[in-house]
């Protein structure tokens, strides 16, 4: 972001950030409590009201939500070049609401999908972009901003299975997705009515600032990026089973007793949503204690720790999932997982996000953002195919699987830390880059 956009945003700060990220921050967390609500349903809805089996169950819940990180990267172009950041979010937000809406009626069930798809095309890539425009490029809180961006991303999901979830379960499914609509459109008012904390919407691209542009997003830049993509790919093939083949497990392989109460499986999916926000603080206070430089090195070296901590969380349930053969297994194992399985998220997913956005040229802040989502939707993609194995796999050897998984990302992500390095000392040497 230039000095003149920068100057540009309203000043005043909320809880020591620009009062524009906590309209952001919010915004993107009730979006995330819709999109949450309507995952946390969408396999058992599929498996126990629409009959389909695991297998197709799997293979739609995957393609889904692949295609709902697809679409976001048409929805970059356009917001960059036509309609702006802000319309392409009032668009996608009110397409999107539509379609959870849709959800709450049968015959509704694949249309309502392609639309949710297809307004989280421009709403995802244009909102979190804006988070860089609240800051000069050397304001030091500008690292940190999309940590905190995660955290409403998790609040929104921890809402989601409480609310959605239950109301799904005990009063019917239509009247989850319900909720989920009724939370999009909440995001929307607040964007709306937070206008005036956003910075002022900088020029379409014209074909000067397209040239301009490409200043800093040099061969090596792309090489990295592309190499990060690949690595985060394989690693989401593992994590998004969270809510896929681990949510049946939860259905079927664990005892949720507690008492004579019996939790019910959708609450599950708020643990690692919960976990985000309790471990977010102290580890952005650890690494701001550690951190003297924002080394691009380092930040893949983070993602790389990451993967491997997620692997040992699919290792954990192998082993207990071996140990108890046939038998359920406690719920307290499925809660240990969660800690360690979003323990290892945090050093991943929201670095990958803001290294992306860091490393974005200017006028180009929702593509290159976009380009990220392209990264989840490949994964997804993969998360999908792999959960088609569980129904003709053992629970222990089908986590063991994944823990695989995990831990090759790892491998690629240190495999990365060398030129990320050199990418680091190039900038430092030629500052015009940035």
């Amino acid at each position: 972001m230039n000095a003149t956009a920068a100057a540009a945003a309203p000043r005043g700060d909320w809880f020591g950030q620009p009062r524009g990220l906590t309209v952001l921050f919010l915004t993107n967390m009730w979006e995330q409590f819709s999109y949450y609500g309507m995952r946390a349903l969408l396999v058992y809805y599929m498996t126990k009201e629409l009959l389909f089996s695991q297998q197709q169950s799997s293979f739609i819940y995957g393609l889904y939500t692949a295609c709902a990180y697809f679409t976001p990267i048409v929805g970059g172009v356009i917001a960059d070049r036509y309609l702006g950041k802000k319309r392409a979010v009032i668009a996608g937000a009110s397409i999107m609401a539509v379609g959870h809406f849709m959800m709450a009626f049968e015959p509704l069930f694949y249309a309502a999908l392609a639309t949710i798809a297809i307004g989280n095309g421009l709403f995802l890539p244009s909102l979190p972009s804006q988070v860089g425009d609240l800051y000069r490029r050397d304001d030091p809180r500008r690292g940190w901003a999309f940590n905190v961006y995660y955290v409403g991303i998790n609040i929104g999901g921890f809402l989601a299975p409480l609310v959605c979830g239950t109301l799904g379960e005990i009063y019917g499914w239509h009247y989850g997705f319900g909720a989920a609509g009724i939370g999009m459109v909440a995001g929307l008012l607040i964007y709306l009515a937070g206008q005036r904390y956003l910075p002022a919407e900088q020029p379409r691209l014209v074909t000067e600032e397209v040239k301009r542009s490409r200043v800093g997003f040099n061969r090596d830049t792309i090489l990295l990026l592309v190499g990060i993509a690949l690595a985060v790919t394989v690693f989401r093939g593992a994590y998004e089973q969270v809510g896929n083949t681990v949510a049946l497990w939860a259905d079927s392989g664990i005892d949720r007793a507690v008492g004579a109460f019996t939790i019910p499986m959708t609450w599950f999916q708020s643990l690692n949503p919960l976990f985000v926000m309790l471990m977010t603080p102290p580890l952005l206070a650890y690494w701001g204690r550690r951190a003297t430089v924002d080394a691009h090195n380092l930040l893949v070296r983070r993602m790389a720790i990451g993967a491997a901590i997620v692997s040992a969380a699919y290792l954990l349930i192998a082993g207990v999932a071996a140990a108890n053969g046939g038998n359920s297994a406690n719920w307290t194992w499925l809660a240990l997982f969660f800690v360690i399985f979003t323990f290892g998220e945090l050093f991943i997913l929201p670095t990958g996000l803001g290294l992306f956005a860091r490393l974005a040229p200017e006028h180009l802040g929702a593509t290159t953002v976009a380009a990220w989502f392209l990264v989840i939707f490949s994964g997804s993609l993969s998360a999908g195919l792999v959960g088609t194995l569980w129904s003709s796999m053992t629970p222990a050897p089908y986590f063991l699987l994944l823990a695989g998984i995990a831990a090759a990302s790892a491998v690629l992500l240190l495999l990365l830390t060398r030129p990320a390095a050199k990418l680091q000392r190039d900038r430092r040497a030629n500052p015009e880059q940035d």
